[in-house]
């Protein structure tokens, strides 16, 4: 079941660099939020932030909170295995696992938590899977084989199946098209509009058309120079931020100005 997201006065470091400060954003239940901005402004650090998986740098801690529907995801006795769980996540660069078969790297979250499964249950949730990542009638009769040896496109569609195939609340992104050509884009594009139906989606992206055919709402993060913390300028509807932004930054941003 899809969850809503509130951040608040959340402060991210590296060690004792301060990556990311003060930022507050709350996302709603089955939408697509984007987060925008130039490069090292910290829009992936704070969606890393979202599953737990910064801390897994070394030096990398939060303050402030991270609520997922009430829950603080960085209270005591909270296991981020389970948050990540919950949380999933696909990154830029499709990283299926090379030695497997696209079968085994559907299944792979149930076999890594030793989840005890029959054939039957198995076989269900990888042709659910797929099928949910748009995959399942072009592999369907090959599932034996590597998945490395897909296309890029697939190979990312494969991931998310991967993601999805334990049944997170929540889906994060980053950057899922960046290394795919356009019409592999597209396919992702297309699936994560059908994706939000069911879970809370939150993708990074430089591509500004991108955040402004997908998402719901878009977050603007940005930074007043190198080595100072990124912040969180804006945030708002899509069409609010694309058509007619509340701060200067922003329009300067995404008329091509800056970044």
């Amino acid at each position: 079941m899809a969850k809503r997201i509130d951040v608040d006065d959340l402060n991210v470091y590296y060690g004792s660099f301060l990556a990311v400060e003060g930022a507050s954003i709350n996302i709603a239940p089955l939408s697509v939020t984007a987060f925008i901005g130039p490069s090292g402004c910290g829009k992936s650090t704070v969606l890393r932030t979202l599953n737990r998986m910064h801390e897994v740098i070394p030096g990398g801690r939060v303050s402030g909170q991270v609520l997922l529907d009430g829950e603080d995801l960085y209270g005591p006795g909270v296991d981020p295995v389970n948050v990540r769980r919950t949380v999933g996540m696909v990154f830029q660069k499709a990283n299926p696992f090379p030695t497997m078969s696209i079968y085994d790297n559907v299944i792979a979250g149930y076999k890594l938590a030793g989840a005890r499964k029959s054939k039957d249950e198995m076989d269900d949730i990888v042709e659910r899977s797929l099928a949910g990542a748009n995959l399942w009638e072009e592999v369907k009769h090959r599932l034996a084989r590597p998945g490395a040896g897909l296309s890029g496109g697939q190979q990312q569609r494969l991931c998310i199946a991967r993601a999805i195939a334990v049944e997170p609340s929540v889906l994060l992104m980053d950057e899922p098209c960046s290394a795919l050509d356009p019409i592999s884009t597209l396919a992702i594009e297309d699936l994560i509009n059908d994706l939000k139906n069911s879970y809370t989606i939150v993708i990074v992206t430089h591509n500004m058309q991108q955040a402004a055919r997908i998402s719901d709402r878009t977050a603007f993060f940005n930074l007043a120079s190198v080595g100072q913390p990124g912040k969180l300028i804006e945030y708002d509807d899509t069409s609010k931020i694309f058509s007619n932004p509340n701060e200067k930054a922003t329009e300067d941003y995404i008329s091509g100005r800056f970044g």
